[in-house]
């Protein structure tokens, strides 16, 4: 697979793998491992949410207002 990248990506990508030691190639496949596990979780926590307004378990907007002023005058 290749990746292309504008220069300037390029460019703080070899400067971030120079000051760190590591290849470039290193770097970009820990930021896409990272950014695939995060597609999980959030797809995951947006199923949680899916199931407990199946549930009912849902607050209406005038009692989220409610709980969200509470907060904010603390």
């Amino acid at each position: 697979m290749e990746v292309h990248l504008p220069e300037s990506q390029e460019t703080q990508l070899n400067d971030l793998a120079a000051k760190t030691g590591r290849r470039a190639d290193e770097l970009v496949q820990e930021a896409v491992s990272r950014l695939l596990a995060h597609n999980d979780w959030f797809a995951k926590q947006v199923q949680v949410g899916i199931d407990q307004i199946a549930r009912g378990e849902f607050l209406e907007e005038e009692e989220m207002d409610a709980q969200v002023d509470r907060l904010l005058q603390s």
